[in-house]
């Protein structure tokens, strides 16, 4: 996690010195005060992760001598095939469509979304008493 924050802390250098350039060369102040706003949300994520790294092992990224199988293992389960995002892609579609065309469309999205949240979560679960 040490490169993360480096990364993180130096990107954030990056974007400072591209603000300060931006804002003497354009004079635009929204510009510059988003090219601010992302100096900051950067150094605060390079400055976690290098917090963190700091508490934690050493992982095989920090490691120069690793290689690339170090950091093998599960990585979790991923459904082969599932109906779920295809109901939450067109609920929120139809809930986004909504806001143009009128909010009557949302009485159509909502069970959409909520029926692809519902399976989604519960895909895969078989009750209590069968998961031993």
């Amino acid at each position: 996690m040490k490169i993360q924050g480096k990364m993180f802390l130096w990107l954030g250098v990056f974007i400072l010195a591209m603000a300060v350039l931006y804002g003497v060369w354009s004079k635009e102040p929204a510009g510059t005060t988003a090219l601010f706003l992302a100096f900051g949300l950067s150094v605060m994520i390079g400055y976690y992760l290098a917090f963190t790294a700091r508490r934690v092992d050493a992982m095989a990224q920090d490691n120069k001598e690793a290689d690339v199988a170090d950091e093998a293992g599960e990585v979790g389960f991923f459904s082969p095939h599932s109906w779920q995002p295809l109901s939450l892609a067109i609920g929120g579609a139809l809930a986004f469509l909504g806001v143009a065309i009128g909010w009557w469309l949302l009485y159509f999205s909502v069970p959409l979304i909520l029926i692809g949240i519902f399976g989604w979560v519960f895909e895969y679960y078989r009750g209590e008493s069968q998961n031993q």
